[in-house]
Order: structure tokens, then C-alpha cells, then sequence
């Protein structure tokens, strides 16, 4: 049989184990991507491992989240991360030239690459024929220093898109249904292979819009064919010659498939608090509406911007609607000043807000008390816009720009088809590289700069003997990375683990971290206590380590989601699931929780496929935990995270 374009990317880059699904497996990773609120603990990490200069084929450090600097902290780190850059051997984005996303597809993305991302959105690479993940900065952090990415071995799920879009409905909408049908947990270890005739008529923008999204569903990545309007994308960017063909086979396998016929698609929109609470617009129409916000690294291309703009030309933004608008790169933002498309916005009342992350992550255009928020970009969970009551719904730019106009949910397809703005893509993009700045060939006399807010990244210790634990916190299901660790005004300690350590937990417990000192200051371990999908969301690696900076050693959950799950053991959290899930309702805060022998306790539970018994001895009763990790996965939380393990394995 034939193979998908998954494995043939895989077995490409394969340097350990067997091509098998659900086992554990080696690759080579191309390139590398950082953003500045990941990126700095990222670098202070590969500093850590004492590597002189990167070592893959391309590395580029993005300033795209921490953009309002309100005080020293944040210009602090962007200093750092550009002298980091030039010392290791790193190109530089610098910020307002855009999201990492946005820029890293238009000018470094190639067909058939892998790419490792510390941001959950990096998948949007897919949408060019990368294999391209999101992983925790000292994942990418090893990966820059030529080091293999440890990965699931995924099960491939074959989408097959067939028809065509009606006017007025989107790449949005697409994979708003592809939320519909699979949900926001249960996909570990799964690709989404897009295929299908419907795929021809989908440009690379539109398939990153999906790809980028596809994270929500908890998959590894989702990826497209590299075929003829890849290679127009490649060449309107004027990288023609980086374009390859890459197909599945005719007869290549799949572990499942899913038909979607485009033509059946209606625009849909994701309701608070989740990207799963999927219903159509039309379902909404009337609803009051307070603000809109079109952009972030799902939808801020040219294309959405000028649909945007057509839509809004002559009009005005109703009275009580905020409507800002973001685009995702400098080039974008080129190509609408030079196209009308920018004064179109101006005039409609719109604010231009700058090409980064900004509202996506709650770090500035908070809605007020209770507003109704549409927003074009991914997630919509509970406060991560900073604004608690908020409701905030995930909609296509279509969606965004009638419904500002009228103040209320308007339904795209009440429209007359002739006013739709159509989809298009420009046959050149305007390319103005100045704002990246290329490594000197010898960076070895560059000195790198680190202000009073950069500390180094703390070291976890490994469990001597037993697992002497208290339950420090019991949470419920999806419960994100996001509220274990704010992003918003929280961003700025990132470089501070000290600091950033006093709001684990914020929005759930604000006792937490007081609670979980005294006990490590105690002599006892904390555990983590919690349900389905613990971790979902952003891959900030922050959500495993200030957690074990506060001397949490295990987890112990009902599911983890991938991302996550890697985090935990690079910082030597042990991230136990519950063999019985109802096991969960029978652990209360508090309750005293041991395991003799931890790590010898694993090592046998995992040799012989019997699972780690847990005393609850408040209780007086047992839980049995699964703990079937790779030897390697073993060998790291027995060394205290992959930090420790790397410098062992370097003696």
C-alpha cells in the first residue's frame, strides 16, 4: 500500500524507532520557531546546554506577544532574544514585523520540512505542506542544538474535502465544522491529512486558517498536499524555487476517514467558553454585539483583511461596537496601505491595532463587564480575553466585519451573493525582508544582554525514594494552560519563574501558590488532581515549570493532552493517568497521597503493563495510575527533567 504525506515526512526525518502508530519515535527537525513569550526561557535553556550555535537548518526568534511594554520587562527581553540571536545564529523578527505564524508562512515555510514551534499555533505550517508541531520551549530549545523531537508515532486521519464554498462562507467555517464533528479532546496523537478535489479550491492561506485551528481539536498537527496552489503562493512571494510536489499515493492508507462536502458548509461560529461549543450564525442572528476584533494568527492574511475592508467600504461601525483590526504581518499591513484597503478600515471607524498577538492572549482590547466579543481568532476560553464575564465567540472575518457594521450577529448568508467579496490571491505579495535581522557569521564575541527580570531557568530534584504527597489542588475538565498560568498583563514575568510562580493557578485558586510553598517548604511533594484534557491549549511550557518551581512532582488527571504531557516530563512532573477514571471523584484537596519506591514503582509498572498502585491514605484506599512511559521518558523524570538528562547524557 501507499503512503499519506504524514509518513512520508516522518519516515523522511525518522532517526529512532519503528514507523508505528502509538509508538514512540525519533525525528530530525528542519526548522525551529520561537515567539517572545516562550522564546526567552527557550534560549535560556539552550544556553543552559552549553551549545555554541544552532545547529538545524533554520531558526527564527519572533517578537509578536509581549508588544506592550509597560515597563522595563518586556523591552528587557526583546534585548535579549535579538544578542541571543546574534551570538547563536538566529534570525531575528523584530517586533511589528509580525505574527510568527503569519511571517514564518509567508517567508520561510517550505513544503515537506518539519517544524518545531514553542507555540501551540505552529501547525499553521501545515497549511503549506510542513509537518509542523507545537512543543514546549526546551523541546525546541533541544531541537535547535541539532538534538531529535520524541513524538507519538500518530494515527492518520484522512479529511476529504469535496465541492466548493458558497459565497460568504469561509476557511473559517470549514474548520469550525471540523471542531463540530471531533471535538476539542480525545485526538491525542492524531494528524488531520487533508485531501479531496474541494482541496484545489483552497489557496495556502485559507489551509494554514485550518491548520492553525485544527490545534483546538487537541490533534499533533494538520498538513495539505504541496500542489499547484502551493506553488503560486510560493511564487507570488517570490520563493518559486523552495516549491516540491508532495502527494499522498493514490492508494495510500489511513487510520480513518471523515467526508466533508464544502458546498454544505453554513458559517458557523464557536460560542463561550470553548472552540468546541460550535452553532450557526444563523442561530444568533439579532444578538446584541459590543466589539469586534479581526485578526490573529487564524485569520489576519491579505485576503482576509481585504474582504474585510470591501465589506465595511462606505460604512460605519454601529454605535456600542468597538472594531479593531490586526494584521498579522508588516507585509499585510503593506499591501492594504497600498491597495486602498488600510483607509477603507480607517474610515469604516476601525482602530489598527499593531501586527502581533495582542487581544488573542487578553494583553490588551479587553471587552467591558459581560460584552458580547466576536473574534476572528482560536480560542475563546473562559478570561483569556482579561475580561472574566466576557462572552466571546470565534467567528469568520466575514461574520466579524457585517455584524460590526450592524451591531448585532449577522447572518453572512442573508446576503446577496453578487455583494460577496470573493476570495482571491494577489499574484505578488509586496516582500520587504528589512525587518529581520540575519546572524553574523561569527557571533562569538557578541555579548548577550539580560535585565534584572531574567533569571536562569530553575532545576527541578528528582523524588529521593518515596512519593510523600498532598492532593495541593483538585480541578475539573479543560482545564487549560491558561488557567494555570496567565497570559495578559501576567506575560511580563515569563523570564522570572520566581515571580511568574506567584499566579499559578490564578483563575482557579488564588491560594494555590501560597497553599503549594508551604508544603514544599514542608518536605512534601504536591500533586496535581484533575480531569479530562488537563493542559489543553497554548504550549507554554511555564504551566509545567512554575507548577515544579512551587514543588509539585506528579499529576495525576483522567487525560493530558499532548503538548502538555511533554511539558510534564521535561520538567520532571510524572504525569500519571487514572486507570479508572472514576477513580478522580475519590481524591479530595488535601487528602495525603503515596507511592513507595516512585521511580523503581514505574520502571516495574511499566515493564510488566500493570499500573502504579497510590495509596490514598486519608481514604484508606488504593488507585491504580498508568504509567506506560518509554524508557526514555523514564530516564528524564529519574534525572529531574530533560534539562538535568541532557547535561547527563552531554558527560
Amino acid at each position: 500500500m501507499g503512503m499519506n504525506i504524514t509518513r512520508k515526512i516522518l519516515k523522511s526525518h525518522l532517526v529512532e524507532g519503528e514507523l508505528r502508530t502509538g509508538e514512540e519515535i525519533g525525528i530530525r527537525i528542519d526548522q525551529t520557531l520561537t515567539q517572545d513569550a516562550t522564546g526567552t526561557m527557550a534560549y535560556l535553556q539552550f544556553e543552559a546546554m552549553g551549545i555554541e550555535k544552532k545547529q538545524n537548518e533554520l531558526a527564527v526568534s519572533y517578537v509578536d506577544h509581549n508588544t506592550v511594554q509597560v515597563g522595563f520587562e518586556n523591552a528587557d527581553d526583546h534585548n535579549y532574544l535579538q544578542s541571543a540571536a546574534a551570538k547563536y545564529g538566529i534570525v531575528f523578527s523584530r517586533p511589528g514585523n509580525g505574527i510568527c505564524h503569519q511571517v514564518h508562512l509567508e517567508r520561510f515555510g517550505k513544503p515537506g520540512k518539519t517544524l518545531l514551534g514553542s507555540d501551540s499555533h505552529t501547525p499553521t505550517g501545515g497549511g503549506i505542506g510542513m509537518l509542523a508541531m507545537g512543543a514546549g520551549g526546551i523541546d525546541v530549545a533541544t531541537a535547535l542544538g541539532g538534538g531529535t523531537f520524541y513524538m507519538t508515532a500518530p494515527r492518520v486521519v484522512n479529511i476529504r474535502l469535496e465541492g466548493q464554498l458558497n459565497p460568504w462562507v469561509s476557511a473559517k467555517d470549514i474548520i469550525l465544522t471540523v471542531l463540530s464533528r471531533f471535538g476539542t479532546k480525545g485526538n491525542v496523537g492524531t494528524v488531520f491529512e487533508y485531501s479531496g478535489p474541494g482541496v484545489e479550491t483552497l489557496q495556502v492561506p485559507e489551509r494554514a486558517t485550518i491548520t492553525n485551528m485544527g490545534a483546538e481539536c487537541g490533534v499533533t498537527t494538520s498538513i495539505f498536499p504541496s500542489d499547484e496552489n502551493t506553488r503560486r503562493f510560493l511564487q507570488a512571494q517570490n520563493r518559486g524555487e523552495e516549491w516540491i510536489e508532495l502527494l499522498a499515493d493514490a492508494d495510500a492508507e489511513y487510520d480513518d476517514l471523515v467526508v466533508i462536502n464544502l458546498s454544505d458548509i453554513v458559517p458557523l461560529t464557536a460560542e463561550p467558553h470553548s472552540p468546541g461549543n460550535i452553532a450557526t450564525i444563523s442561530s444568533l442572528a439579532g444578538k446584541k454585539v459590543d466589539q469586534v476584533l479581526i485578526g490573529s494568527c487564524t485569520n489576519s492574511s491579505y485576503d482576509d483583511l481585504r474582504k474585510a475592508a470591501r465589506i465595511l467600504d462606505g460604512k460605519t461601525v454601529a454605535p456600542g461596537v468597538s472594531l479593531g483590526v490586526a494584521p498579522g504581518s508588516r507585509e499585510v499591513m503593506l499591501m492594504i496601505a497600498r491597495d486602498g484597503y488600510l483607509e477603507k478600515l480607517i474610515a469604516s471607524g476601525a482602530r489598527i491595532l499593531e501586527s502581533a498577538c495582542g487581544f488573542c492572549i487578553g494583553n490588551h482590547m479587553s471587552p467591558g463587564t459581560d460584552a458580547v466579543s466576536l473574534r476572528t481568532s482560536n480560542r475563546n476560553f473562559e478570561g483569556r480575553s482579561g475580561t472574566k464575564s466576557a462572552q466571546v465567540y470565534l467567528v469568520s472575518p466575514e461574520t466579524a466585519a457585517l455584524s460590526a457594521v450592524r451591531g448585532v450577529f449577522v447572518d453572512p448568508l442573508s446576503m446577496p451573493p453578487e455583494e460577496y467579496p470573493g476570495r482571491e490571491l494577489p499574484e505578488s505579495f509586496l516582500v520587504d525582508d528589512s525587518m529581520f535581522i540575519f546572524p553574523p557569521e561569527d557571533g562569538s564575541s557578541v555579548q548577550v544582554l539580560r535585565g534584572p527580570n531574567i533569571g536562569d531557568p530553575p532545576v527541578n530534584i528528582p523524588i529521593q525514594g518515596s512519593l510523600n504527597g498532598i492532593a495541593a489542588i483538585k480541578v475539573g475538565e479543560k482545564i487549560t494552560t491558561d488557567h494555570i498560568m496567565p497570559a495578559g498583563s501576567r506575560l511580563k514575568y515569563r523570564s522570572n519563574v520566581p515571580a511568574y510562580s506567584e499566579y499559578v493557578f490564578e483563575p482557579v485558586d488564588p491560594e494555590f501558590p501560597r497553599r503549594a510553598a508551604e508544603y514544599r517548604d514542608a518536605g512534601k511533594h504536591n500533586i496535581i488532581i484533575a480531569g479530562s484534557s488537563y493542559g489543553q491549549g497554548s504550549s507554554r511550557e511555564h504551566a509545567a515549570l512554575c507548577p515544579m518551581y512551587l514543588g509539585v512532582k506528579a499529576v495525576a488527571a483522567v487525560s493530558i493532552e499532548r503538548i502538555h504531557m511533554a511539558n510534564l516530563f521535561n520538567f520532571g512532573i510524572i504525569p500519571f493517568m487514572f486507570a479508572d477514571p472514576a477513580d478522580y471523584e475519590g481524591i479530595d484537596q488535601d487528602d495525603e497521597l503515596v507511592i513507595e519506591n516512585i521511580y523503581d514503582a514505574i520502571d516495574s509498572a511499566a515493564d510488566s503493563g500493570n499500573p502504579v498502585i497510590m495509596v490514598n491514605k486519608t481514604k484508606k484506599k488504593n488507585i491504580l495510575l498508568k504509567s506506560d512511559f518509554s524508557p526514555r521518558q523514564r530516564a528524564i523524570l529519574r534525572a529531574g527533567g530533560l534539562l538535568s538528562y541532557t547535561r547527563k547524557q552531554a558527560l
